[in-house]
């Protein structure tokens, strides 16, 4: 027999005040003791094609999928994590992409020469050092039980990579130690990479504005003498490269930008950034935290992505419309 029966249901619905006061339970006891469940610490990676060849492996994404009752786990830690962190959330995307506009718009009312630098960081959450992270928790307060916690989150943990062949062969390979990082796919691992690249913005000395979000850095760069303006980008650089040395951390200079903002009276400065061997490219437009922006501050190339994404998702509501009913269609249409 299929499915759930009245009698089923009835028991189930009894039996989730004794589920929840065991999840008190283990909660309470993961607090006192701060000790991680060594079962709730492994992940399998699946990966996903983006573009080009498909014999590359940088050509493909790994999506790590962890155990959903340590998701439960983390969530509660998060929650106590977060507030305790000066109420962060103050760090979303909105607020990152407005202080990124402003810093920008006032620096061109006041006519400087403004830059800004996109930093692309080569996989950001698996070259954490635990070590320093662990470091820099305790710097911020989280130490005794709840550092020993996170000491027990981080370590010890395995993972192993799963291919499925037409969704009916699957292939795994061997469980093997996870040494660095932090969790990739948890609902712990941006929160805590925030605190490790927290200190970053203190490297500049005043040269520069900062705005970070996980692994999406952005440095704002203005003066309104053309020279300095060019000897605070070289320090800014130097400063920055040396901080990610230090924090074992790898700049990615394929895919880290110059992009100059201008007004409609203003030229562009040719300007060179060498790094590690690298010209650090300039553009003329780039995505940060979805916003398209380009070097004038219009809302061109946002607005034709943004419709061409909407003529999509319209052509699948359409399509699915005879199929469906009305209330169907609503909760799919604000996904």
């Amino acid at each position: 027999m299929y499915g759930y029966d009245e009698v089923s249901i009835r028991n189930l619905k009894n039996s989730a005040p004794y589920i929840l006061s065991r999840l008190i339970h283990i909660f309470n006891k993961l607090l006192s003791t701060g000790i991680f469940p060594d079962r709730l610490k492994f992940s399998e990676v699946k990966t996903l094609f983006k573009k080009g060849d498909k014999t590359e492996f940088s050509n493909y994404r790994p999506i790590t999928l962890l155990t959903s009752f340590s998701k439960i786990i983390e969530k509660i830690i998060y929650k106590r994590l977060y507030r305790y962190l000066n109420n962060r959330e103050k760090s979303s995307t909105d607020m990152a992409t407005y202080a990124l506009l402003n810093t920008v718009l006032s620096s061109l009312d006041k006519k400087h020469v403004v830059g800004g630098i996109f930093w692309d960081l080569q996989k950001a959450f698996d070259c954490v050092n635990r070590n320093i992270l662990l470091t820099k928790l305790e710097f911020y307060g989280i130490s005794g039980i709840a550092n020993q916690l996170m000491r027990s989150y981080l370590n010890h943990r395995y993972q192993r990579v799963v291919i499925k062949d037409n969704r009916i062969i699957k292939l795994t390979s061997e469980w093997e130690p996870v040494k660095h990082g932090v969790p990739q796919g948890s609902i712990l691992g941006p929160l805590v990479f925030l605190v490790y690249i927290n200190d970053l913005s203190r490297t500049i000395n005043g040269a520069a504005d900062s705005i970070l979000f996980t692994d999406d850095t952005s440095i704002v760069i203005s003066n309104i003498n053309l020279e300095e303006f060019q000897r605070n980008i070289n320090l800014v650089m130097n400063q920055k490269i040396n901080w990610f040395q230090s924090n074992f951390l790898s700049l990615n200079c394929i895919k880290t930008h110059l992009l100059q903002f201008l007004t409609t009276k203003q030229n562009e400065i040719k300007i060179q950034i060498m790094v590690s061997n690298s010209i650090i490219t300039n553009i003329n437009s780039t995505k940060f935290l979805g916003l398209t922006t380009d070097s004038i501050l219009s809302w061109r190339q946002h607005i034709s992505c943004l419709t061409s994404k909407l003529n999509k998702a319209c052509y699948t509501i359409r399509a699915i419309e005879p199929f469906m009913t009305l209330n169907m269609l609503r909760t799919v249409s604000t996904q």
